[in-house]
């Protein structure tokens, strides 16, 4: 069983007011956001932007300046076997080099009151059993952070943490990690996921927090995210013509480009918008999807000239 007498119902992460400053530099700057349950929301930002220092005060790492972080309503610090609460990788290669991945994962597991028998289990699932018995100096960068999954997975935890993931995997490792994510998240699981690879971030993520010089620019989805870039959402439904008076009456633009009038493109208004206006009117759409734009796109119109490298390390 997991350990959930500690944590309160919502096994989401919230994150309230954090700040983390060191002497006059602010890395993390007045930070509000939550990561819900049965999701994998995607945590973005340019270099130096405070995505690890973040993940590193929500895990009791670094002790925050101000604000706080809770791991389902509670500090990490006060979770009574947080292993069993939360699974994180925030460095594939902070193993010991001469121990073996077993030992590795034993060690995990005695520090943490976690069956030894779990340890096969969380091998196989990462697909690392062949290499059980290799030192840690021996494996890739791709296999140590499929060991760092493994460790991250061993208590069974319900939330996970992970900083660039990606980093080191092959195509095929990616494809893989981004189903074992999807899986954990559908079976009510929650993951904080960091990654510069915005391409598969589109393809694994549902939701995005997107934050530059320690500071929150954007909590949305990620079709909402792209939305906000392209301006052009498609719109596809049986009696969807219905709606293009109500839709223009609250600023969109109507493009018919189809035979059908049900089919067409909206600028000037957002999904969640166009969506409320399809219920309202008992339309049922099939599709409700941005054009011209994908998950680079709108994070680097996000973030251009934010980029802390271009401020002097001060964050404002």
């Amino acid at each position: 069983m997991h350990e959930t007498t500690a944590i309160a119902p919502d096994g989401g992460v919230q994150v309230h007011g954090l700040t983390k400053r060191y002497g006059k530099t602010t890395v993390v700057d007045d930070l509000t956001f939550t990561v819900r349950e049965g999701t994998v929301t995607g945590f973005l930002g340019p270099n130096g932007a405070g995505k690890s220092t973040t993940m590193r005060m929500i895990l009791g790492l670094d002790r925050p300046t101000g604000g706080r972080s809770l791991i389902g309503g509670v500090p990490y610090a006060r979770l009574r076997n947080p292993t069993r609460v939360v699974g994180s990788l925030l460095d594939a290669s902070s193993i010991h080099p001469h121990r073996t991945a077993r030992a590795h994962l034993a060690w995990i597991a005695r520090s943490s009151a976690v069956p030894a028998s779990r340890i096969d289990r969380v091998l196989e699932r990462v697909g690392i059993t062949d290499a059980a018995r290799t030192p840690a100096a021996d494996l890739s960068l791709g296999m140590r952070q499929r060991l760092g999954l493994a460790g991250a997975l061993l208590g069974d935890p319900r939330v996970l943490i992970l900083d660039e993931p990606l980093n080191g995997l092959d195509p095929e490792g990616i494809v893989w990690l981004r189903g074992l994510l999807k899986d954990f998240a559908a079976r009510g699981g929650t993951v904080l996921l960091s990654s510069h690879l915005m391409n598969e971030m589109q393809a694994t993520a549902e939701h995005v927090v997107v934050i530059a010089r320690g500071q929150l620019i954007a909590d949305v989805s990620v079709a909402e995210l792209a939305a906000r870039t392209s301006g052009t959402v498609r719109v596809e439904g049986d009696g969807a013509a219905g709606i293009t008076d109500s839709l223009t009456t609250r600023g969109g633009h109507v493009d018919t480009h189809d035979e059908t009038p049900d089919a067409f493109t909206v600028t000037g208004l957002d999904p969640a918008e166009i969506n409320r206006v399809a219920w309202s009117h008992d339309v049922a759409l099939r599709v409700l999807a941005p054009t011209g734009a994908s998950l680079e796109d709108a994070f680097l119109t996000l973030t251009h000239g934010r980029d802390r490298a271009a401020s002097e390390g001060q964050t404002r």
